[in-house]
């Protein structure tokens, strides 16, 4: 009985220390996210509380929207062309870093993780001006007798492509860090026996590293992948979703038409989409990554 009564006090206490955390989450994640569902069935415009129930239309409308599709379209191409080079790079740099013959091993790890830790607005801001007509990128391929591009930024042959070789650089810092800490969980001795047995460097990766840090690689990926979708920052401060929505994704097309349109409801829907197409994603990347494992 005395156990009984010591276990609930204790148990009440916990809950008297999580509930400001409870009470913040819910008014914060749980309401917005019930609040946001509900209005992608409306017209919801947010400048009034007035809305009518339109059922599916805000669903059915978005695939006959031009700009959504084109947005939807920029947003796999990103996804697609960032995650597989984020992900072998970042591989390639944490197994050097891991490997024997690299020396100061700690200014590496920094060096690399700088980017992580600065602000998005600053290294788009940073690689706009890298990427303008006067920029440091065209003054370069000018010494080596290219010609100069008349702003990396500016064509919608280039925009695109320009954003996705810069979010690859600013992200690989970060997973190298994530893979470091998965390949130093590898026990030593696996290495040594495979020595032993006259495998060579190669064989070691494909045969001791990689199945061993399989767990690492899908929540690398899975996150990489949930990242990539939301895709936002790099697209407001680089190009506004120009030119000619050649850069437009959803995350970007969906703040444009919720703050900018005032079309709440609209915007709802668009993001429910996307929470969709994430989970379908997500869900086959883990059947595929974690069933070996």
């Amino acid at each position: 009985m005395f156990i009984l009564k010591l276990k609930n006090k204790y148990n009440l206490t916990t809950f008297v220390f999580l509930l400001p955390w409870i009470i913040t989450f819910i008014i914060f994640s749980v309401y917005p996210i019930i609040f946001s569902f509900g209005i992608s069935f409306t017209d919801y415009t947010g400048l009034s509380p007035e809305m009518n129930f339109v059922g599916l239309k805000n669903y059915f409308s978005l695939f006959k929207d031009e700009i959504f599709l084109k947005a939807m379209r920029n947003t796999f191409i990103f996804v697609i062309g960032t995650i597989p080079f984020t992900t072998v790079i970042s591989i390639l740099l944490a197994v050097l870093i891991n490997s024997k013959m690299v020396r100061f091993k700690g200014l590496f790890k920094a060096g690399f993780f700088l980017p992580s830790v600065m602000s998005m607005v600053v290294i788009s801001t940073i690689w706009r001006y890298i990427y303008s007509a006067d920029g440091i990128l065209n003054y370069l391929l000018q010494t080596i007798g290219i010609e100069k591009n008349t702003g990396w930024l500016a064509s919608p042959d280039t925009a695109l492509l320009s954003i996705m070789i810069m979010n690859v650089w600013a992200a690989i810092g970060y997973y190298t860090i994530i893979f470091l800490a998965g390949l130093q969980s590898i026990p030593e001795e696996l290495y040594e026996s495979a020595s032993i047995d006259g495998a060579s460097n190669t064989d070691k990766f494909f045969k001791i590293t990689l199945p061993l840090i399989k767990p690492t690689l899908f929540f690398v990926i899975a996150i990489n992948t949930i990242r990539s979708f939301q895709i936002f920052t790099e697209i407001f401060t680089m190009t506004g979703g120009g030119p000619l929505n050649s850069t437009q994704t959803i995350v970007h097309y969906l703040y444009l038409t919720g703050f900018r349109q005032f079309r709440m409801g609209y915007a709802s829907a668009m993001a429910y989409i996307l929470v969709i197409i994430i989970l379908i994603i997500t869900l086959i990347q883990q059947r595929v990554l974690r069933s070996e494992y």
